[in-house]
């Protein structure tokens, strides 16, 4: 019975230590897709080229990881060495050099690098753009089911092994002679009742935290709104900046969604879509843009045949995407206008979007993970001017950069009162 025992206690660790080991490779992913998301996503895409190459089977394409580390911690040292490939790779992206980012550790690296890979092997979908039934499937086709059938795998082994040690240990009894124990049902056999609780506890506990924890949060979250509006039309191809339409971004909390009247401003003259690439929706239906701009007339209340408002305008009931907690505070122009951030750095590629979609989790571990290795720009900043000692110690060379987490970034105070 002690080699029972034996076996079920070394079987119950060896659970318990490939969960920790699971979760830990899991935690160890999502982190690389954050660090990715921030420091990567503005000039690559892991399949296909933007203003830097695509990411994919990038270790392949470099003579070592070492090399690796030094093209991203400081791209111009390898340029100016010679280094065959960071020279052939400057030549041929129109000799746009890649900033350096010497607040990334190896380690940090690496969990990029893991995150590429884990996602270059999903499935693209040719003819959506990156949304949420896309960045669903990625999700789908992480490492979970990996992990669920090596779990699989391990049970029955486990029950195979309980049931040769079983059969042994009757051997063992009839040649020495020993009376055989009554057999035990396995509904009521102790261990393996004790066993199946273990198991379906730390199964049940695994998925109840990784629900609890992606509980109010909406990336990828891509609705279908009242009217269709292209942000790759409108702030890519014809390069309306983000502030005519968000005016608020640089002066308050919220970036505003602009009114009825600030579309009509360019639509009272712009009365068909004619010039522009074909739009299409998510499941791969073409839209209309001429049918488009005619519900924005129906909505501001204008009659396009005699150019006069008709007096039954009403507001566009536009479906929000990004919302953040009740708890927390957020403030656009702090980011914006002090902070010196671009609206992809949250936004994603806005640019090259059709409908909108929630780019990032906007997770609080996402958040304070930006304000970790996202440096302060003291230059020319009013803002900073009461940090003396940190413009003291950056004239005397004794810091090199001040991140956000140095003027009290990740404070609680800082995002919740």
């Amino acid at each position: 019975m002690s080699s029972h025992r034996s076996i079920v206690t070394s079987l119950c660790s060896g659970l318990v230590l490939f969960f920790l080991i699971a979760f830990s490779a899991n935690t160890y992913a999502q982190d690389g897709k954050a660090i990715f998301q921030q420091k990567c996503a503005a000039c690559h895409a892991v399949d296909k080229n933007l203003t830097g190459p695509a990411l994919k089977g990038v270790e392949e394409r470099w003579p070592s990881k070492a090399d690796i580390y030094k093209w991203v911690n400081n791209s111009a040292s390898l340029i100016k060495a010679g280094h065959p490939r960071a020279v052939a790779v400057y030549a041929e992206y129109n000799k746009i050099q890649m900033p350096a980012f010497p607040e990334l550790k190896e380690a940090d690296i690496d969990a990029i690098l893991a995150y590429i890979n884990t996602a270059a092997t999903a499935k693209a979908t040719p003819a959506a753009t990156p949304g949420a039934t896309q960045a669903s499937a990625t999700e789908k086709n992480d490492s979970a089911l990996i992990f669920g059938i090596l779990t699989l795998i391990l049970a029955v082994i486990m029950l195979i092994l309980l049931q040769v040690n079983s059969n042994l240990k009757k051997l063992s009894d009839e040649r020495e002679g020993q009376p055989a124990a009554e057999a035990i049902p396995f509904y009521r056999n102790k261990a393996y009742i004790a066993l199946a609780a273990i198991v379906l506890f730390m199964v049940g506990g695994f998925y109840i935290f990784q629900g609890a924890r992606g509980l109010g949060r909406s990336q990828n979250y891509q609705p279908v709104q009242p009217i269709y509006y292209s942000h790759q039309v409108h702030a890519g191809v014809n390069q309306i900046s983000c502030l005519y339409c968000h005016n608020g971004a640089m002066q308050g909390k919220h970036a505003n969604i602009p009114s009825v009247n600030v579309c009509m401003n360019c639509h009272m003259g712009i009365n068909e879509y004619a010039k522009g690439p074909k739009l299409y929706r998510e499941d791969g239906s073409e839209v209309d843009g001429t049918a488009e701009i005619q519900k924005l007339y129906e909505y501001a209340g204008w009659d396009p045949t005699k150019k006069v408002y008709n007096g039954k305008g009403k507001s566009i009931e536009w479906v929000r995407i990004h919302n953040l907690p009740d708890h927390v505070y957020f403030n656009h122009a702090q980011h914006v206008t002090v902070g010196k951030q671009n609206c992809q750095t949250c936004h994603g590629e806005i640019q090259k979007m059709g409908e909108v979609y929630q780019f990032a989790d906007l997770s609080m571990g996402w958040c304070i993970n930006c304000h970790r290795e996202t440096k302060v720009q003291f230059t020319d900043n009013k803002f900073y001017s009461i940090y003396e000692k940190f413009h003291e110690d950056l004239k005397n060379k004794t810091i090199d950069s001040v991140t956000v987490e140095k003027i009290g970034g990740t404070e609680c105070m800082k995002c919740h009162y």
